[in-house]
């Protein structure tokens, strides 16, 4: 800046008194001024096609460098987005670490180049790595706030554990830590930014949400996005919060904010918002350009905000800095720029081979897949037989009893939520809309099993937290049906976060979900099916026992595995008289990936799952006493992974094939399952490949439709006629 501009300015400045040391001031400006010529420096660097992305967080910087200040790296938990640079430089990321993320390097330390340029991830500094969807991180700074508030309450399940689960061995806490989370003005339209403020003013949560209003998400103005054009006179209502608006660009007044937002928490008073005007001086990234939808007047009034231009002066006036003093702290750093810019861009690039990009797509420590996992079940002399539900509520107990990081909660799941009713002996207790869950928070406590708001988003991303926290989360979405709103913390986060971290952080959970139809009545919003679209998201081990004690050992799997899995249980099932067994004893376990022949056949496979086994079995019986046709069925139990050789064998003895599945017959898991039986052994094939599944629509209410809609035992008796007359 030019001298006559620092003395006019400076003439008509005011005064302004702060706590902060002169030290902390000049460190204050170093962090701003090395966050814009880091952004500066991507922006050549993306110009001279050395990069291949590039967005900023210039405009930002005094707002973010003061959140930094007011928290403890390490200590808190940060939940940031991709305009938060100047945050996690001023928490310990150092500019050469971000620019090896801009290049895309192997020794990238946020996702060694597998997520763009201004995803921050740190475990040594606690930065939780980000996705590029915007808001999602609000639901999992709650999930991380309950993680800590659990983990003080329950100082045992934070010791290091001596089972199989090995997300976090040693699990660091404080009683009282913050957790921060931010978003842009846009991101404020998201439902997940509601139903994450809901939850953290409901339970009073230690988390500091920092919105950066720049005024555009992308071209999209504030006043369109938000109704009057000011989060901050929205959210009022929420109690329980802390609520500070501040000019942005002004790093005193933000830090005066985030301190009191900061020590408002760390007393247990609740939740923090604090709101921030900043401006946004270059256009939203190099792919868009601001010139298109905001005048030349609207960009000039934006750079007489400018922070960088305002602190100067005011050090300058303050007399903490001259321009000789400005000078030089801007040398130094715009070296310190260009020489990690240099390295940055001859670091070696990632090792393209097929096992170097599979890395941490699953865990490295836990593999639920080797065959040792299979125990024999050790049921009492002449103990009664069990349904799956029974043996489903035995195997959490169990395991809850087990590992203290164990948590459930979801829709109902909980025997009461009052907990004087339960003490009283006033009611009985719900547990679960199919009591799955029952008497578990009797025994546990609302600690560990709890209600959750009907929002499967809400309940997911808490998950997604909760994981990343070290906690073993296990949420229930009460019908399939409903979990699409859960959609993106599923495929986005959940299953996405040990990948794209590069091994950083990892989300075990176990997510029970009931599905399926054949429930006469149950009609189509109560009888979906829809595996495949899990199956098709990597990172996800997907479960769907078809009786009970293969329930019970899957269970118990997954509730040792380190990965996301999805733990399908089919209503039908819960209670039928088929697949009842005793219960197997408090370490039975079921590899996954592993098939089960539930009936030998030498003249025709069938390869099911789920409800349609029972029905193979009798469609099978049928075929033998009238076709005389023997009818090998093979259950597969995992369909993430699942089990190819155990296919290959049967396909290769009877040369005959029918996949059968409850879903709609179109793109669904059977489609996969048949194209590679014809890929692999068309030279072992007697007949084309067959497919039964539902017909492509809904489930019916009536069920002399739903009898039609999903496949019938009579349905796959003609497919086995046929296939056999071929």
């Amino acid at each position: 800046m030019a001298q006559s501009a620092v003395t006019a300015e400076v003439k008509k400045s005011r005064h302004s008194k702060t706590s902060l040391s002169r030290e902390q001031l000049i460190e204050i400006y170093r962090l701003m001024y090395l966050s814009r010529r880091t952004d500066d420096r991507e922006i050549m660097l993306k110009r001279q096609q050395k990069i291949f992305f590039q967005i900023s967080g210039a405009g930002h910087e005094a707002f973010l460098v003061a959140a930094a200040l007011a928290m403890k790296p390490g200590y808190d938990w940060f939940f940031p987005y991709y305009r938060d640079r100047a945050l996690c430089l001023a928490l310990g990321n150092t500019a050469e670490e971000q620019l090896l993320q801009a290049v895309g390097a192997a020794d990238d330390p946020a996702s060694g180049g597998r997520q763009m340029p201004s995803h921050w991830t740190s475990r040594k500094l606690n930065i939780v790595s980000p996705s590029s969807s915007t808001a999602t991180q609000c639901l999992q700074a709650i999930g991380c706030a309950d993680a800590g508030r659990y983990f003080a309450r329950h100082p045992e399940a934070a010791a290091k554990h001596d089972g199989d689960y090995r997300a976090y061995k040693d699990v660091q806490f404080h009683g009282d830590e913050v957790v921060y989370v931010s978003i842009g003005e846009g991101s404020t339209s998201q439902g997940e930014f509601w139903e994450a403020l809901s939850v953290a003013s409901n339970l009073k949560l230690p988390v500091v949400f920092a919105v950066e209003d720049n005024g555009y998400a992308i071209s999209v103005p504030v006043e369109v996005n938000t109704p009057g054009g000011n989060i901050s006179k929205v959210v009022t209502g929420f109690p329980n919060f802390h609520f500070a608006e501040v000019d942005g660009t002004d790093p005193i007044t933000s830090y005066d904010a985030f301190r009191e937002a900061v020590a408002y928490c760390r007393a247990g008073k609740g939740p923090a918002l604090v709101h921030g005007h900043v401006i946004r001086p270059y256009s939203h990234s190099l792919s868009d350009d601001d010139k298109l939808y905001r005048p030349e007047s609207e960009r000039h009034a934006d750079t007489q905000r400018d922070p960088l231009t305002k602190f100067q002066l005011y050090l300058v006036r303050e007399g903490i800095l001259d321009e000789s003093g400005i000078n030089k702290i801007e040398r130094q750093v715009d070296e310190e720029v260009r020489q990690a810019a240099e390295r940055a861009v001859r670091a070696p690039l990632p090792a393209s081979d097929k096992a170097s990009i599979l890395r941490h797509q699953y865990s490295e420590d836990y593999d639920p897949t080797r065959p040792e996992l299979q125990t024999e079940p050790k049921s009492e002399p002449d103990a009664q037989e069990r349904t799956m539900a029974d043996l489903i509520n035995s195997c959490l107990r169990d395991e809850m009893r087990r590992d203290p990081r164990i948590v459930l909660f979801g829709e109902d799941v909980a025997d009461c939520s009052r907990e004087e009713y339960l003490e009283k002996g006033e009611v009985k207790g719900k547990g679960g809309v199919f009591k799955l869950t029952a008497g578990l928070q009797a025994e546990f406590g609302s600690d560990r099993v709890f209600n959750s708001p009907l929002a499967e988003a809400s309940i997911i991303g808490r998950t997604v937290g909760m994981g990343v926290r070290g906690l073993k989360p296990v949420p229930e979405i009460q019908f399939f049906d409903y979990i699409w709103p859960a959609m993106h913390q599923l495929r986005n986060e959940l299953s996405a976060m040990r990948w794209r971290s590069n091994g950083t952080f990892s989300n075990p959970a176990v997510i029970r979900v009931a599905i399926g139809g054949y429930l006469t009545g149950g009609s189509l919003y109560h009888s979906q099916c829809g595996e495949s679209i899990f199956t098709h998201t990597p990172g996800m081990r997907v479960v769907f026992p078809s009786n009970a004690l293969d329930a019970n050992g899957l269970l118990r799997t997954a509730l040792r595995c380190d990965d996301p899995v999805m733990f399908l249980e089919h209503k039908r099932l819960y209670r039928e008289a088929y697949g009842r067994a005793p219960y197997p004893g408090p370490d039975y376990m079921i590899p996954f990936g592993k098939a089960k022949t539930v009936r030998e056949g030498s003249d025709l496979t069938i390869v099911t799952y789920g409800a349609t086994v029972p029905r193979a079995l009798q469609a099978a019986m049928r075929a033998q006493r009238e076709l005389e046709v023997e009818t090998e069925v093979l259950d597969l139990r995992t369909l993430s992974p699942y089990d190819w050789e155990a296919i290959a064998t049967s396909v290769r003895k009877t040369s005959r094939v029918i996949v059968l599945h409850e879903d709609t017959l179109s793109w669904g898991f059977g489609a996969e399952i048949a194209a590679r039986i014809a890929d692999e052994l068309f030279d072992d094939l007697d007949a084309p490949v067959r497919r039964v599944a539902a017909m492509d629509t809904f489930v019916a209410y009536q069920p002399v439709l739903e009898d039609v809609i999903l496949p019938q035992p009579e349905h796959i008796f003609r497919a086995i006629e046929s296939i056999t007359n071929y």
